[in-house]
């Protein structure tokens, strides 16, 4: 698999999205058992977007190159998509040209982000580059996520650990919220670089390699959780829940620091300080080879 077919993504997408809504969703007659497709039939999306039939159909196929922002907005409006998927289907429509253009230079931690890392004490917290590759860390993220550092530059993923590793997985208490999220954030990633081989290598892998990840996979679901809660069940502390928050950086857009924290007070709290305590000193490395 060497990149992700961008015609056929758009068509499965909108197959996707059509098939969740049923006619009596958008004010049309339901004739129930009479209906042949689950959800929508295609003259009826048509028909809410303005577009003719043959036009939508046409964009189903993949054929949709050049299509206006005005045409992609009814088509969202019609298909109910919240604002990450919009975009995802913004960012399916548009030509390939403009993506092949993308800098696919190395991903570099900033020597000052390494050292708020380090100075994080009391906070598990990493970087994420691109495909959700763990490129930088903390000695209390190692603590309650596991050692990255002990893994192969690269294995360091979190899409990849949580299907494919089973310490990660026995870790989160929601494990299936978890593999949900993570599925949805790299869809949304796969829309914006399709021409990503080392994306589509990861892809084919989880694919061959684990039922539930094609399953997600299929389901064309997007989605980009930027806060909430974790609830992990540690193999040493026991049962903690972690808040969490996402801050994408400003001068990399496709570098993000997350961060965990417990409600002071809370025994999750002091779970979190326990193994702040025992924790040996350890840093991401820093001259190790980054992904593309």
């Amino acid at each position: 698999m060497d990149q992700l077919d961008q015609r056929a993504e758009l068509g499965e997408f909108l197959r996707s999205r059509r098939a969740r809504l049923r006619p009596g969703d958008v004010g049309l007659p339901d004739y129930g058992r009479h209906r042949r497709v689950p959800g929508l039939r295609r003259e009826e999306l048509a028909q809410l977007a303005g577009v003719s039939v043959a036009y939508y159909t046409r964009l189903e196929q993949g054929h949709g190159q050049n299509v206006s922002a005005e045409v992609l907005d009814a088509i969202a409006r019609a298909l109910r998509l919240d604002d990450t998927e919009s975009a995802h289907l913004t960012h399916l429509a548009s030509p390939r040209t403009l993506k092949r253009r993308q800098s696919r230079r190395p991903q570099q931690v900033r020597p000052e982000l390494r050292t708020l890392l380090d100075a994080m004490e009391g906070v598990p917290a990493y970087l994420v580059g691109r495909r959700q590759d763990v490129i930088g860390w903390n000695r209390l993220a190692v603590a309650v996520f596991g050692d990255f550092g002990a893994l192969p530059v690269g294995e360091r993923n979190l899409v990849r650990l949580v299907f494919l590793d089973g310490a990660t997985a026995e870790l989160y208490a929601d494990w299936e919220c978890r593999a949900c999220e993570v599925v949805s954030n790299l869809r949304m990633y796969a829309g914006q670089h399709p021409d990503d081989e080392r994306l589509s290598a990861l892809v084919g892998e989880l694919s061959v390699k684990n039922e539930e990840f094609r399953r997600l996979w299929a389901a064309h679901t997007v989605a980009d959780k930027t806060h909430g809660v974790k609830r992990l069940r540690h193999p040493v502390v026991g049962e903690m829940d972690l808040h969490f928050e996402t801050l994408t950086l400003r001068d990399d857009p496709e570098q993000s620091l997350v961060t965990f924290h417990a409600t002071p007070g809370s025994p999750s709290a002091d779970a979190l300080r326990l193994l702040s305590s025992w924790s040996a000193p350890t840093h991401s490395p820093v001259d190790a080879p980054s992904q593309n």
